[in-house]
């Protein structure tokens, strides 16, 4: 019995697969996500997110201006949610906290008598300079 190879006729032009170049497509789109990652975490600093021994602390707030403060420490990771409700217990005052005309918040630890410590341009009371 003979075999036979079927080859296609010269005039025909050969046939191509549709799909063929939906692969590229995915590896180029892969590429570019991983650039994309690696761009954003390098931008932002945020090599610690991603190994295992850093800390990291990060405050999400939604379109509602509810705000969340997510907590990661080694490989643990938590997330608590801020209301707006006031606290209670035993405790005792540590400082005060200043917000400047450029937006920077400060924090002033109080002396050992309770009053803010000194601080330029304050005169020791709980209002902003």
């Amino acid at each position: 019995m003979g075999r036979f190879i079927k080859l296609a006729a010269p005039d025909e032009p050969p046939e191509e697969d549709p799909l063929a170049g939906v692969a590229n497509l995915f590896d180029a789109s892969i590429v570019f996500i991983v650039g994309l990652m690696i761009t954003l975490f390098s931008v932002y600093n945020m090599g610690d997110l991603m190994s295992g021994e850093g800390s990291v602390t990060m405050v999400k707030t939604d379109e509602n201006g509810m705000q969340e403060i997510i907590v990661k420490e080694g490989e643990t990771i938590t997330a608590y949610r801020v209301t707006g409700e006031e606290g209670t217990g035993d405790g005792e005052r540590l400082g005060s906290a200043y917000r400047l005309a450029n937006g920077q918040i400060i924090y002033v630890p109080d002396s050992g008598d309770g009053s803010p410590a000194d601080m330029p341009g304050t005169d020791g009371n709980d209002a902003a300079p």
